[in-house]
């Protein structure tokens, strides 16, 4: 990325360029990329395509002011990552399901080098840490997100576990982001992957969270407070507007795809 691209991409997430490249800056960086761009599958239900490469990566997130799911949003985190200094690998993962683990390449997440050691960064995976986890730790880890905790496998994966509960297994081979190209094509065209069932926009926010699944709007504050009601048809696009500030022709809908 240049520098026009990075900057534009800071304005994006509200955040300055960083003096250097270290874990307090990561930090910020990360809780402003998860405030400000949301986790959604919008484009599987609107028909378009999505390109794991840095210029359509960079024109629907930054230019177009949207968001993505995980091989989008970090991917396009680790870009921005890289051009501010920062070493960024690419890491493979499997999410926790009711049937067990999903299938290869089923998440990505980051590993990022500082100088005061590795952290696992990823605002790709919708509730989550707030901040990066600290790679090396096997000690819980207190986050606004929850209690966070990184065990290793017998067979030397690391398991993320959030509040005593796995959510997903990392290898811990480095990968290239062309490898993720086939878990990304299954998620968004298999009857099996719940992206493709359900739809989902969804942002942290500084009190709790936001959440637009289909035409239930979800709100979490302070305390856990809950409050969810139903957004009528001729408000869908207002509403992603006002809370998500995504500007939409159209409403998305769930096919069926059986």
């Amino acid at each position: 990325m240049d520098d026009t691209a990075v900057d534009a991409y800071l304005d994006r997430i509200g955040a300055r360029r960083p003096a250097h490249p270290d874990a307090e800056a990561l930090h910020s960086l990360h809780l402003g990329h998860l405030r400000t761009v949301p986790f959604e599958n919008l484009a599987i239900h609107l028909g378009e395509e999505i390109v794991l490469a840095e210029q359509p990566l960079l024109d629907k997130i930054v230019g177009a002011r949207r968001g993505g799911f995980c091989y989008e949003l970090n991917g396009a985190f680790a870009m921005l990552l890289r051009s501010l200094g920062y070493d960024v690998e690419l890491m493979a993962a499997r999410v926790f399901g009711d049937g067990g683990l999903g299938i290869p390449y089923d998440h990505l997440a980051l590993r990022v080098g500082t100088p005061s050691g590795p952290w696992l960064a990823d605002v790709g995976f919708g509730r989550h840490s707030h901040f990066p986890l600290r790679w090396d730790s096997r000690a819980d880890q207190q986050d606004p997100g929850g209690v966070f905790r990184i065990e290793e496998t017998v067979e030397g994966d690391l398991d993320v576990l959030r509040d005593g509960k796995p959510q997903y297994r990392i290898e811990q081979r480095p990968r290239a982001y062309e490898e993720f190209e086939v878990g990304c094509w299954w998620h968004r065209t298999s009857p099996a992957s719940h992206f493709t069932r359900s739809l989902v926009c969804s942002r942290l926010t500084e009190t709790g969270r936001i959440t637009l699944s289909g035409r239930t709007l979800v709100t979490t504050g302070a305390g856990g407070a809950r409050e969810e009601h139903q957004v009528g048809a001729e408000e869908v696009l207002a509403a992603y507007r006002e809370h998500f500030g995504i500007v939409l022709e159209r409403e998305p809908v769930v096919a069926d795809r059986t």
